[in-house]
């Protein structure tokens, strides 16, 4: 075998992305004009390497993923030992004790009523699946005409034709159209951009949930099938829900009929704290979608749990859900997460995230220092920090200036400082972050240092 040199190696892995590599989310122009791309070839506990042997902060979970932390060999090992035992099996009809066993630990830790676990492979699947559950169960209920989505403006909820029509970003949905129809959009919960309520935050809850029961009564009760909402909104920078703003949409739903569904891809198994972040925020959805963090992304896994009121139909005759993913519940990953979610328990990671929260966020409120820095908001260990060009108005930047800002400078001086995590202007230009939960108060420190450095340097560049 030849024994290439780093160096060498680094090369020609470079050479084979750029002839054959399609990345997701990403301008291959990068690859094609030969400036190469990091190549991510290691990663231990919230670190990872690269191809050169440099070291990183994983301030994004990869990407909200690696919830447990880097290189579990546990995790791996589980998921020899279920390969060797049973590779694959569908969940056509047929089942696996893997599958079953994790149906009965999400739905042992969902809220209320929400027992029925129905498995996909990952974020965009489960999305889709609720969306078609939703316009099945109105169908069996004698409501035909309940097909139709609310979801927030900027939110992200997948890319699949379904879950995309459910998303509201409008740039990333144009190239696709015509989409689904049925998608609908109220404004979100950023109550920095909300200057109209003031410092009234618990109004600014009452004002964002009723402009949900605005739209319901715009296009008609008996057309709305569902509201899909994130406990804290990931696209746009991490806008949490003010109090009171989720009791009143579950109040709305009810008062409507119609189903509420809580996204959390993202939010759940750890991320605000809880299994499920809705328990943070004290409501119980009709149906939950969950994936990344449940295996900590050493297998890909996704679900939708569903209430016992939707699943209710489908328990008698011949009545069936026409619809699944080959690798659904695949044994392997449901065999990784079963134990990924053994060790939150055994080394209390949510209560550790509960716990070091308040000082995450303390710690990047420092930043505010900063005249680029408008904003610090999230929750958990999920916190997104919004860049101004002028503090006292709140003047954003333009598209060109946000383009020579995030992709010019702030990505790649971020990941050339030693941290891995988000420049995005899906909404106003943010830094998201999202480290693994193993994470405490030095690395909260040293991911503050680091953001001060570089967006120190960003403003004088502006």
């Amino acid at each position: 075998m030849t024994d290439f040199s780093s160096d060498a190696r680094d090369a020609a892995l470079q050479q084979k992305a750029r002839d054959h590599l399609w990345m997701h989310f990403a301008r291959q122009s990068v690859m094609e004009d030969g400036h190469g791309v990091p190549i991510i070839t290691r990663g231990e506990g919230h670190h990872i390497w690269d191809s050169h042997g440099r070291r990183y902060i994983d301030g994004l979970s990869g990407l909200f993923v690696v919830n447990a932390g880097h290189g579990r060999k546990r995790l791996a090992e589980v998921a020899a030992r279920q390969a060797e035992e049973l590779a694959f099996f569908p969940l056509w009809s047929y089942a696996h004790p893997s599958a079953i066993e994790l149906a009965d630990r999400l739905a042992d830790g969902a809220p209320g009523d929400l027992n029925r676990v129905f498995f996909s492979t990952g974020g965009g699947e489960a999305v889709e699946t609720a969306w078609k559950l939703a316009k099945y169960y109105w169908k069996l209920q004698g409501k035909p005409t309940k097909h139709k989505v609310i979801s927030r403006a900027v939110a992200y909820h997948g890319t699949p034709q379904g879950a995309l029509a459910i998303t509201g970003i409008p740039a990333m949905k144009e190239m696709f159209e015509p989409l689904v129809p049925g998608g609908f959009r109220v404004p979100n919960t950023n109550f920095y951009r909300a200057p109209e309520h003031g410092e009234d935050l618990e109004a600014f809850g009452l004002w964002a949930a009723n402009r949900i029961e605005e739209a319901i009564l715009f296009e008609g009760p008996d057309t709305v099938a569902a509201v899909f909402l994130e406990p804290v909104q990931n696209s746009g920078g991490c806008f949490p829900p003010p109090p009171g703003y989720f009791a009143r949409v579950r109040e709305i739903c009810d008062q409507y009929d119609v189903l509420l569904v809580s996204d959390e891809v993202i939010c759940a198994f750890g991320r605000i704290g809880h299994m499920f972040a809705c328990d943070e925020y004290g409501y119980v959805p009709d149906m939950i979608t969950c994936a990344k963090g449940m295996t900590s992304g050493y297998s890909p896994i996704g679900a939708t749990i569903v209430s016992d009121r939707i699943y209710e139909p489908f328990k008698h005759g011949q009545t069936s859900f026409y619809h699944g993913y080959t690798f659904g519940g695949h044994p392997v990953s449901a065999a990784v997460a079963l134990a990924n979610l053994d060790i939150f328990e055994e080394e209390q990671l949510n209560e550790r995230v509960r716990k070091n929260s308040p000082l995450f966020r303390a710690t990047l409120e420092q930043l505010l220092d900063l005249p680029i820095v408008g904003d610090v908001r999230g929750d958990g260990y999920f916190f997104g920090i919004e860049l101004v060009k002028d503090k006292t108005t709140k003047e954003t930047f333009n598209d060109d200036e946000s383009e020579r800002l995030l992709r010019g400078f702030l990505s790649k001086a971020l990941f050339d400082a030693g941290l891995y995590c988000r420049a995005d202007d899906r909404g106003d230009p943010v830094v998201q972050l999202a480290p693994p939960l193993t994470c405490g108060p030095t690395e909260f420190t040293e991911i503050e240092q680091i953001l001060r450095g570089v967006l120190t340097e960003a403003w004088t560049h502006l």
